[in-house]
């Protein structure tokens, strides 16, 4: 199982993200994973930090489909592969039905439906295929000027259990966010293997896991809250972790805090201890843990998130 780093900032400036890329020059992190920026776009971080010489594998997880065409999202992503020299795996979600409904009049007809329209012609496009796609969602007849570059991977963020089956079936990789071991391994795995795939290699699966170190002064409460107490208010969000057994009020409120904590999708203690509980997902079958420490860096600053994962990491096995 690889471990790569999640950035766990919105940046409001390139240089604020060195420090993290270079975690991946300096550990055995795989790449930088960054969410959908909301200040500077991560596409355009990545190709800066490129342009001053830091040139490392990139991961998106997830960009919002309503944000761009598919087409402009192939070319993106491909940019990045060209610009840095590295692989790429491009991740793409839908996004909350009101967000949808805010920046595109009215959410998708079918959110299966959109996401696998989408994830089709943006894979296509970034192999260099000539695409011709007349759907209910999009419809794309086009190909990508031909240039040699590094693979740009396709990915499918997951919540639930019909999304999993969908990236089992067209993505190249599933990206799971907020999902413990045991509801990774007892519903989205088996959703994830049990898709009819349309491709040949099987999805590889990403666990994108909200962590932070024990220590003085530190409350697992207030990290976890930092770090997805904005998420689980949203109600796609609190349905996943529904399924997963974990009722939340959705107030952002300590008690929510505290079930994630106790469910396992927040995990918090010595870096030992941390890879104890990573393990789990090894032995389900995960590939890739992506460490998050945003709720460190929200509450304690960046410098201590990145010592957070620099911990981490020298502890790996």
């Amino acid at each position: 199982m690889q471990y790569s780093i999640l950035l766990p900032l919105g940046p409001t400036r390139p240089e604020q993200v060195v420090t993290f890329a270079n975690l991946v020059k300096w550990t055995r992190a795989e790449r930088l994973w960054q969410g959908q920026g909301q200040l500077l776009d991560s596409h355009h971080v990545a190709n800066w930090l490129a342009g001053i010489g830091i040139r490392i594998p990139t991961g998106f997880g997830v960009s919002l489909m309503p944000l761009r065409s598919p087409y402009q999202a192939a070319l993106e992503a491909r940019s990045v592969a060209v610009a840095t020299g590295q692989p790429v795996v491009a991740g793409f979600g839908p996004g909350a039905l009101e967000f949808q409904a805010a920046v595109m009049g009215k959410p998708y007809a079918s959110q299966i439906g959109a996401c696998r329209e989408y994830v089709r012609i943006v894979r296509g496009l970034v192999n260099r295929e000539e695409v011709d796609v007349a759907g209910r969602h999009f419809a794309v007849e086009a190909k990508l000027f031909d240039y040699h570059q590094m693979p740009v991977t396709v990915g499918l963020g997951v919540l639930r259990e019909k999304m999993a089956a969908l990236a089992g079936e067209v993505a190249d990789v599933a990206i799971t966010w907020l999902g413990s071991a045991s509801y990774v391994g007892d519903v989205l795995m088996p959703a994830i293997r049990g898709a009819k795939r349309e491709l040949d290699a099987p999805a590889k699966v990403t666990a994108i896991v909200p962590v932070a170190l024990s220590g003085p002064g530190r409350d697992v409460t207030a990290l976890a809250a930092a770090s997805c107490g904005m998420h689980i208010q949203a109600p796609h969000y609190q349905d996943a972790l529904r399924k997963a057994g974990i009722v939340v009020a959705g107030d952002a409120g300590p008690e929510d805090a505290r079930k994630l904590v106790d469910g396992g999708v927040f995990l918090y203690g010595t870096p030992a201890e941390i890879h104890e509980r990573l393990a789990e997902y090894r032995a389900i079958g995960v590939d890739e843990v992506v460490l998050n420490t945003s709720g460190v860096a929200n509450s304690l600053g960046p410098r201590a998130a990145a010592q957070d994962l620099l911990d981490i990491l020298n502890a790996a096995p």
